[in-house]
């Protein structure tokens, strides 16, 4: 106890403290310590079993932000006494973060933005901007993207991180590759030669596109259903089509076929050996590319337009 006082007083004479201000300190450490305990071993009772990374990161960030709130509240409280004096604090406090953290509040108004009405989730693959990602980080201030494209093709990771402030929902359109419908339209653009077969090129495209993607077409179409009763989506074909175009080397055929978005560079590379494959075995097949070519319409022209 004597020891407890001369501690007390040397505290007084080195930093000024009161016994009161020394006390308020101590119970202050005293709630965080406790606060922070109860919050491990809910975490633990909550985790002891194998769940999830989405189910063990949702834990994680609640229990966090629930102890941040009781520390902040009670702590306060030890502060500030009296409900009033509370009140007054908060009032003061808040006054002075709108002023001077505007975009620190935009942010946490976007948060709770995304809380409420779920733009998406962790996990999505959304757009902000220019940046593109899969959600893998949601906090009170900014989420984070596991970036695809850029310098890597066909919408696969670079593995860089982009830290995205919340507040940019409401200044810039936000992309959701998954929200409503899970799968999304690719194209394979095969250009041949105007010599070719271009019917039995593109009957051969049809049928690389039925085998690759009509497995999906069903569970498209419940994704559709479904969304549809949220989201004004209606689509009336779902199965792999070729479109026919012209272009100055030959003609383009053009598969859109359903896809899932993390994986469609492994679709288009197993379409584009299947292609390659139906190609090398077809001898009235070529592929086109951009050529000089010289037309004599004495020999080669339609017998009608030749010049007499």
């Amino acid at each position: 106890m004597e020891q407890l006082r001369e501690i007390t007083s040397l505290l007084q004479q080195v930093f000024g403290l009161t016994e009161e201000t020394q006390a308020r300190l101590l119970l202050s450490l005293a709630v965080i310590l406790v606060i922070e305990a109860i919050r491990r071993i809910v975490l633990r009772f909550a985790l002891r079993r194998k769940h999830s990374p989405e189910y063990t990161y949702r834990w994680t960030r609640v229990s966090r932000y629930v102890a941040l709130a009781l520390v902040f509240l009670i702590v306060g409280r030890i502060w500030f006494q009296g409900f009033q004096a509370i009140i007054t604090y908060l009032g003061i406090l808040s006054a002075g973060l709108a002023i001077a953290l505007q975009d620190v509040l935009k942010n946490f108004a976007a948060w709770l933005f995304i809380i409420w009405r779920r733009p998406f989730r962790l996990g999505d693959r959304v757009q902000v901007g220019n940046e593109i990602g899969d959600v893998i980080d949601l906090r009170i201030f900014q989420f984070t993207l596991l970036e695809i494209g850029n310098w890597v093709h066909a919408e696969q990771s670079t593995g860089r991180l982009i830290h995205v402030p919340n507040g940019r929902i409401f200044s810039e359109s936000l992309h959701n590759f998954y929200q409503a419908f899970q799968y999304i339209w690719s194209e394979v653009a095969v250009l041949v030669t105007f010599e070719s077969n271009w019917r039995k090129g593109k009957k051969l495209l049809q049928e690389i596109g039925e085998r690759h993607s009509t497995h999906i077409t069903e569970a498209a179409e419940r994704d559709i259903r479904n969304a549809a009763q949220k989201y004004m989506i209606y689509y009336n074909h779902l199965t792999p089509i070729v479109y026919t175009s012209v272009e100055d080397s030959g003609v383009l055929l053009t598969l859109r076929y359903l896809c899932e978005a993390r994986k469609r560079r492994g679709t288009d590379q197993a379409m584009w050996e299947d292609i390659l494959d139906g190609f090398a075995a077809s001898e009235d097949l070529d592929f086109a590319y951009p050529t000089t070519r010289f037309y004599n319409n004495t020999t080669e022209g339609k017998p009608g337009h030749r010049p007499q």
